[in-house]
């Protein structure tokens, strides 16, 4: 499941990426100096259990690492209507397909047997999802559950909304498809309640939602009412069900699928929570940027870049795109970055085999010109840059950054134009994707490029 609502997303905004990728950015990102974050993330089981543990209904459940395991957890369901969901930080599951050849993420099966076999053809292999990109994400936990046959199915999420100005309650009475789907075909079918962060969520409110969407029952208020209690108590961004159903054959509700995402700013106090994030599940890249409070996100395109600042790197994307090229990543060092994380960040995107160029755009306020002109210059040394490196560099310091990447008598193209800029990254790209393609090295004749 994804959350992506008729309206800008404010304390914990999405950003979609042009391969499928989620940038999560909080709000620290609208501040100068401040690093915008991805938060925690956590894998399906865990929202189950933490679900269940706050007395809200979840269908039976456990998490094998082994076919083995597999087959002893569907036994202990006693029953024949059995689902086994591939634990993969990614939406589209069910859609999805392993590079083993195995169809879909979500299965159904009658018999712990045929449980255990196919469990075997997901663990331990990639599942490539719309949202994974081509080189999908390796599944090391199958969840097996008890499957459920919804009769009626709802959409209920408490997430912390900036046009709100603290949490909102948004439900659907069209459950068990994509939120987006509804919002973009019929936006009225979802209704939003803000909550005063102060005085929190009260009885009235949840009635009217509940009575809103068709489920106003004791039940539905006391599960809304829990829901968030523990969106309080573990400091989340969102608590998404998808749906709440009622089982056809028992009548009672359950959360049949859930999403959380958690604020990094809270992990002081949320150690045990935290101490679940799974980096398998994470691009080793991105872990390492995070160290040094860089901002990183692999995709699919040629041209490498970096810069200072969510909004700029955005920008930054589209005009390459505007001019016939792909970004290579999405990276920004923020307002606070030193020398040695410049050098860091250009360490990482050229880890990235397909970079062919990199386009350095920087507007320095806090951040200064020539701390970043200091880092690409040790960078280019120490690195061995042999791709061509377009630096764009405006503001704080600007005289004195250019100066460094005029005398440092390496392959460093300055440009004002931001326009400018991205033309030549785009077509000196181009020159060095067919090079490599074709086997053949590329000798750039960098002062002709200098005005």
């Amino acid at each position: 499941m994804a959350t992506l609502l008729p309206r800008p997303l404010g304390l914990a905004q999405t950003i979609f990426l042009k391969n499928g990728s989620k940038l999560l950015v909080a709000a620290t990102a609208n501040h100068p100096g401040k690093q915008q974050v991805r938060n925690l993330n956590v894998h399906e089981y865990i929202s189950y259990t933490l679900l269940r543990d706050h007395g809200i209904p979840v269908p039976k459940f456990n998490v094998a690492t082994t076919p083995e395991e597999a087959v002893k957890f569907a036994k202990e369901l006693n029953t024949q209507d059995i689902v086994l969901k591939a634990q993969v930080l990614a939406g589209g599951r069910g859609r999805g397909a392993f590079k083993s050849g195995l169809q879909g993420g979500v299965k159904m099966v009658d018999t712990p047997e045929v449980a255990g076999q196919i469990a075997s053809k997901m663990l331990k292999q990639y599942l490539v999802t719309k949202q994974t990109g081509a080189a999908g994400r390796i599944c090391n936990k199958v969840m097996v559950t008890e499957r459920k046959f919804p009769r009626r199915e709802f959409y209920i999420a408490i997430m912390m909304e900036r046009s709100f100005n603290g949490p909102v309650i948004i439900a659907s009475s069209q459950g068990g498809v994509n939120i987006e789907d509804v919002a973009a075909t019929n936006p009225d079918a979802i209704t939003y309640e803000p909550i005063d962060i102060i005085k929190g969520i009260q009885d009235d409110q949840i009635a009217r939602v509940m009575k809103k969407i068709g489920l106003d029952t004791k039940d539905a208020h006391d599960m809304v009412k829990r829901m968030y209690d523990l969106f309080i108590k573990k400091d989340a961004l969102l608590i998404e069900v998808n749906p709440y159903a009622e089982d056809a054959l028992s009548g009672k509700f359950f959360c049949l699928d859930a999403k959380f995402r958690f604020d990094d700013n809270a992990e002081y106090r949320q150690k045990e929570l935290f101490a679940l994030r799974d980096v398998t599940q994470e691009d080793p890249k991105e872990i390492r940027a995070a160290k040094f409070d860089l901002n990183y996100i692999a995709l699919d395109g040629t041209i490498g870049c970096m810069v200072n600042g969510a909004g700029l790197a955005m920008a930054t994307m589209d005009i390459i795109n505007l001019h016939g090229g792909d970004p290579a990543n999405f990276l920004d060092v923020g307002g606070g970055a030193t020398a040695a994380a410049v050098s860091e960040a250009f360490s990482i995107i050229l880890e990235d085999p397909k970079v062919s160029a990199i386009l350095v755009n920087i507007f320095g306020g806090i951040m200064r010109c020539d701390v970043i002109a200091e880092g690409i210059v040790t960078a280019a040394k120490n690195l061995n840059i042999q791709i061509p490196v377009i630096v764009r560099l405006q503001g704080t310091r600007v005289e004195e950054a250019k100066k460094l990447i005029a005398e440092s008598g390496l392959r460093l193209v300055p440009r004002d134009n931001l326009d400018e800029a991205a033309q030549l990254v785009v077509q000196l790209s181009e020159i060095v994707s067919l090079a490599k393609k074709a086997g053949v090295e590329v000798k750039f004749d960098i002062p002709k490029y200098i005005k």
